[in-house]
């Protein structure tokens, strides 16, 4: 009879897909901190631009 690797007896070979460890889950912390900080920045930019868009319309 042919083994269909359905034994459960005998341990389980590692998956295609191992378990990532929780250090691979997370992004690198630099990343981030610099993605946060162009958000901010970028809301800022475009909060700027509105209100010269909105001044310069009341003319």
């Amino acid at each position: 009879m042919p083994e269909t690797g359905t034994d459960p007896e005998k341990p389980h070979r590692e998956s295609a897909h191992p378990e990532k460890s929780s250090e691979e889950k997370k992004f690198p912390r630099g990343l981030v901190i610099r993605l946060f900080a162009y958000l901010v920045a970028g809301h800022l930019f475009a909060g700027f631009l509105y209100l010269l868009f909105t001044l310069g319309g009341q003319q």
